[in-house]
């Protein structure tokens, strides 16, 4: 399946993913703890955003990460946060190069 991830890097800048088609992604450690999908993070029937941003600092970084069976990573969090399950699908879709990001316009 060409969206699992083939590389999986913690850089300084951010979260690193090679695909396996070959698409690289960087996410921005704030920017993806932000977008934390677990039930503490947003609220599971109304989807609403649970997570204060003014919460998380500024500094916060993935210090760890697992893949969950063969559809998402997991990560920790310097903040000690590690609930949330991102799945490759949505870690696709909030790609932030600039090709998604134009495709995504």
């Amino acid at each position: 399946m060409d969206n699992e991830p083939d590389k999986i890097e913690l850089e300084d800048q951010g979260i690193r993913i090679t695909w396996q088609d070959g698409h690289r992604s960087i996410y921005p450690h704030r920017v993806l703890r932000l977008k934390c999908p677990c039930a503490q993070c947003v609220d599971e029937m109304t989807h609403e955003l649970r997570l204060d941003p003014e919460s998380v600092p500024m500094d916060v970084r993935a210090e760890d990460h697992l893949v969950v069976g063969n559809y998402a990573l997991q990560f920790l969090w310097s903040d000690v946060h590690y609930t949330g399950i991102y799945t490759y699908e949505f870690l696709r879709s909030n790609c932030t190069c600039m090709e998604c990001l134009a495709a995504r316009d």
